[in-house]
């Protein structure tokens, strides 16, 4: 096609966006920080940090990080805590030093958070109480120096009930003792370009082991401005009002919060969204003007009985991402709360956004809406050519969103972007006349779990450990309330004892809750072809 057809479709949407209007976050954030002080900007638990608040803190943090700990320009931190008050003064604390914040989920397990750590090279971590059982099993196999523990009710002065500190841990130091010490320590402001990593953004690997996304200061200025410039009218300065359920630790989340924070919203943060009655008290009080969630959060909120009791009356929009969306549940959204969800999409090596429906779109339309502006979209065949207009091809993206490459994996990007520069994303879609993307399957055998990537080769590899196995594969099935469930296929070795309990058991030692088969089948023989190659396709046929 060689021309940006969608662009036809932007109405006044611009077709570009100045991804170095800003030389870094910092410098985006600290103008909202300025200029929003005494507006609210955080709330989770009853309390509230205000925008003077995320200021005063987050530089106290940082101070800690430069003069206590050493922590200097290009440093990874990690940071293993759900939706607290304490996430974003952590943010813009380990920013404003200069650092990168390696994002890592509070429920992996050791495995994963070994493997993450050390790939990585951290050696700072900012972890949640209720996440240090898992730390103190691998700590002495990662190179930590300092580890620095958080409570619920940190960075708001409020002594809320939190999960103790484990035993086993060893030396660490507590946020509030971080920040104290922090606050009587000059800050020193560190020059940051575009060009200077933010995020290592870890995504799921065929070989079974996650890699890290190198995302720069201008990818997620671009994306920022990207997004803004899709949804004018949900990004009025001082005015909006954001729920956040999906983990700060997801790239969406995180991205769409980090927007939000630059024009000065009031974000509420949810930290255990699987409790409904409280999420729903939440949204009762917030009122939002912005939501976002994956499909199975919205699913599980249309089934809740007080969900039309909420006032909707001040929603804008309700964005979609992390998976694809189910038309049946934006109609039973719309019909409580009077707007459709409007579908986007993205990856975490894209910071995330590639497409969105735009603000003129009235009904969910199927698709995941037009490029973001600056975003340059083909779609490649098996042979990479570009395929004709209606046709089905692999999605590979050009733009100022799109990582650098894989964190020190000079292989895997060898084959991740094609010659011409375009990140190949495993991912097949069509594009209509009108330039509106629709995701029609995925090239890599990638199941998505409630918006989480989970990758067949991971599972597989351990369930093969599962005693009494000789072999195994897996293939995502749909499920009701995720999305997709895994569903494993297993061949026992002649004369194993083995039932399905055991081998979900097994699984659950290994690996996150989400990532667990929850099926399991006994086969004779797995399918392959004629070099041996497991035949995923004819077990999905089976499934």
């Amino acid at each position: 096609m060689g021309t940006r057809h969608w662009t036809q479709s932007y109405a006044d949407i611009p077709a570009e966006i100045d991804a170095d209007r800003y030389a870094s976050m910092v410098d985006l954030l600290d103008a909202a920080l300025e200029r929003h002080a005494s507006r609210p900007a955080f709330k989770a638990f009853g309390q509230t940090l205000n925008y003077a608040d995320v200021d005063r803190l987050s530089r106290s943090f940082a101070s800690y990080l430069q003069n206590k700990l050493g922590v200097r320009q290009g440093d990874r931190v990690a940071v293993m805590m759900p939706n607290l008050l304490a996430f974003p003064v952590t943010l813009l604390g380990i920013m404003r030093a200069g650092a990168v914040q390696v994002n890592v989920n509070p429920l992996y397990t050791p495995r994963e958070l070994e493997h993450q750590l050390n790939d990585a090279g951290v050696e700072t971590i900012v972890v949640f109480s209720g996440s240090t059982p898992t730390l103190a099993e691998v700590r002495a196999n990662t190179g930590l120096k300092t580890v620095i523990t958080v409570a619920v009710g940190d960075a708001s002065g409020a002594t809320l009930p939190s999960p103790p500190v484990d035993a086993l841990l060893g030396e660490s130091v507590s946020f509030a003792e971080a920040l104290a010490q922090g606050g009587g320590l000059p800050l020193q402001p560190v020059a940051l370009t575009g060009d200077d990593l933010l995020f290592l953004q870890y995504t799921g690997g065929t070989t079974g082991l996650s890699k890290g996304a190198a995302l720069s200061h201008r990818n997620l200025v671009a994306n920022t401005e990207q997004f803004k410039a899709f949804m004018p009218v949900a990004v009025k300065e001082g005015e909006e009002v954001l729920v956040t359920a999906i983990p700060l630790y997801h790239i969406f989340a995180l991205m769409v919060s980090l927007s939000y924070l630059s024009v000065g919203a009031e974000n509420w943060l949810v930290a255990n969204p699987r409790d409904m009655d409280g999420f729903v008290g939440v949204l009762a009080q917030a009122r939002p003007t912005v939501f976002m969630g994956v499909n199975t959060l919205y699913g599980g909120l249309v089934q809740h009985p007080k969900l039309g009791e909420v006032d909707w009356s001040r929603l804008k929009i309700a964005i979609g991402g992390g998976a694809a969306v189910v038309g049946a549940v934006s109609d039973r959204w719309k019909a409580i709360t009077g707007h459709f969800i409007r579908e986007g999409y993205g990856l975490s090596e894209t910071s995330p956004v590639v497409s969105f429906n735009p603000a003129y779109i009235t009904e969910f339309t199927g698709t995941t809406g037009l490029p973001m502006p600056s975003t340059d979209v083909k779609l490649l065949d098996d042979k990479d050519l570009e395929v004709e207009l209606g046709q089905p091809g692999e999605i590979c993206v050009k733009g100022p969103q799109v990582m650098r490459g894989y964190w020190e994996k000079p292989d895997a990007n060898a084959t991740a972007f094609t010659s011409d520069g375009y990140f190949r994303t495993g991912d097949i879609g069509v594009f209509d006349d009108k330039g509106f993307l629709k995701i029609v399957d995925r090239k890599k055998d990638m199941i998505i779990v409630s918006g989480f990537n989970v990758y067949p080769n991971e599972i597989e590899a351990i369930a093969a450990a599962c005693p009494g196995v000789a072999e195994c594969a897996c293939v995502g099935v749909a499920d009701e309330k995720t999305g997709e469930a895994v569903k494993l296929f297993v061949v026992k070795l002649p004369g194993a004892s083995l039932s399905e309990a055991d081998v979900i058991a097994h699984c659950r030692g290994g690996m996150t809750g989400y990532k667990v088969p929850k099926i399991v089948r006994f086969l004779e023989s797995l399918p392959k072809s004629n070099v041996g190659k497991i035949l995923r396709r004819e077990l999905r046929d089976v499934a």
